[in-house]
Parts: C-alpha cells; sequence; structure tokens
C-alpha cells in the first residue's frame, strides 16, 4: 500500500499543519517571501524535531479564497516547499493549495519533491464559501498521469468543511467515500463543519468500514480527545499545534511534542 510505503505505518499517522503566511498579491500580503519562507522553515524543524510523521504546507492566510489562483501563488508556494523540503529531507511532505486549485498543487509537489496533495470538490458538487465547486477527479488524475506525478499521492476531502451539502444530501458519506475510491483517490479526509472543529468519530468508524483506502482526520484532533481517533489512518493536525490553539498564531514547540509523547504512549 502506498500508504504505508511513505508513512511507514498505517495507523495514527501525524501531519502537521503550516499555514504559509499570506503570499505577495493577496489582501492580508504584507510580508517578503524571505520572510515568508523562514517563518515556514522555522515551523517545519518543530514538527521535524518533535517526530511528526509526515508535514503538509497550505496557503491558508490567502483569504478571501479564490478559484482562479494566479502564477506567483504557484510560484511563491514552489519556493516555500522547495524551502521545506531542504529542512526535511526525508520527511514525508504534502501541499494543498486553496481554493480548490488542485492541478496547481500537482505541479508545485512535482516541482518541489513533495509526496502528497490533499485536493478539495474530488467527487460530486457542492456549494462552498467560495462559491459552486465542481468534482474534479477525471481531470485531475489525468493532469497528475500527463506530467508524471503519479508518485504524489492525492487525499480527497469528502463532505468537506466549509461548505454546504444540500445538493447532495441524498448521497450519505459513506456513498461519497466510495465513489472517490472508485475514482482512484489515495485516500479521504473527514473533518468537522469548519477548521479546528472535530469531526465525528462515528463516521470515521462508517466510513472506514465502506472503503479499502486510507482514511485520515482532517480537523479538530486534540490532545484530549486523541483517543477517539487513534483507529484513523492520519490525522492531519494545524490549529491545536498553534499557541492558543488558533489556527492562524505560529506553532507551539510544547504543544506538539505534549501531542507526540501521547501519540506514542497510546501506541504501546
Amino acid at each position: 500500500m502506498k500508504f504505508l510505503d511513505l508513512f511507514g505505518r498505517l495507523k495514527s499517522v501525524v501531519i502537521g499543519m503550516i499555514h504559509v503566511k499570506a503570499l505577495p498579491g493577496t489582501p492580508l500580503g504584507c510580508m517578503k517571501m524571505s520572510q515568508i519562507t523562514e517563518e515556514a522553515c522555522r515551523e517545519a524543524a518543530i514538527y521535524r524535531d518533535a517526530g511528526v510523521d509526515g508535514v503538509i504546507i497550505e496557503n491558508m492566510h490567502d483569504i478571501p479564497y479564490s478559484f482562479s489562483v494566479g502564477p506567483e501563488v504557484c510560484t511563491c508556494m514552489t519556493a516555500v516547499c522547495t524551502a521545506v523540503r531542504s529542512i526535511c529531507p526525508s520527511l514525508p511532505l504534502g501541499v494543498q493549495i486553496l481554493s480548490s486549485a488542485n492541478q496547481e498543487a500537482l505541479a508545485v509537489a512535482l516541482a518541489s519533491g513533495l509526496d502528497f496533495i490533499r485536493a478539495e470538490g474530488f467527487v460530486f458538487s457542492h456549494v462552498a464559501d467560495e462559491g459552486f465547486l465542481n468534482a474534479c477527479a477525471g481531470g485531475l488524475l489525468r493532469y497528475r498521469k500527463q506530467i508524471g506525478a503519479e508518485h504524489v499521492q492525492i487525499f480527497t476531502d469528502i463532505k468537506k468543511k466549509h461548505s454546504s451539502h444540500a445538493l447532495t444530501s441524498d448521497v450519505s458519506i459513506e456513498e461519497t467515500a466510495r465513489a472517490a475510491e472508485f475514482f482512484l483517490s489515495d485516500g479521504l479526509v473527514i473533518t468537522g463543519t469548519a477548521t479546528g472543529v472535530q469531526a465525528d468519530p462515528w463516521e470515521l468508524r462508517d466510513v472506514s468500514q465502506s472503503v479499502k483506502i486510507p482514511v485520515l482526520i482532517g480537523s479538530g484532533v486534540t490532545y484530549d480527545n486523541i483517543e477517539r481517533y487513534m483507529d484513523a489512518n492520519g490525522m492531519i493536525i494545524g490549529s491545536h499545534f498553534k499557541e492558543g490553539g488558533h489556527w492562524a498564531n505560529a506553532v507551539d514547540p510544547a504543544q506538539v511534542k505534549r501531542f507526540m509523547g501521547k501519540r506514542r504512549d497510546l501506541l504501546k
């Protein structure tokens, strides 16, 4: 299994989140690229030293998000991801580019030597806070093939946070998971309703029983509730690793080490 080959384990993989500072050209952008890259590398080193299993890099400070991602965002994310790779030469690394810039993320991953991307809108359509998002699996996997990036795994959100799923209210999360598996997703991501909001442990159970591909938790895992999610193949953690538990703050080294210590104890 590709997931096992990448992370060396099939359960309770911890992936730390780097929220890259607002990039040039975005409404909140005010830092030089050298500063943005330095901060991302500082946080990558914290995760590396704390023993996380992987890191994902995301441009979450680029609010409000747009479906039209400019070349400057892809170029800047490539620079940041390449720098983080130099800090973590052997750690599994991934990237997500908001909003739903999944082909762009694949190109950045290929250029930067990363291992996976997180993709929105893989199957079915939904209404996100950015607007209407259509399914992309067919075009995305063909693009991956065309650019020779088949080694880059694609982990796909289902029933994604910050979105209305009224259009597909008659399609259960289990059916959505099976559709994504059928369309060759490398792994599924389950979230709560918003950043930092806990995912439903029952959904983890039901989805895991419905598919044979890895299932990751994409929001809301903390030191206090990690026991509920230990059966997940992976946990993507951002807010809980930040100062004060807020996604926009800097990574707190003590918080990461404390969490990883508990994860190690639970695995014994």
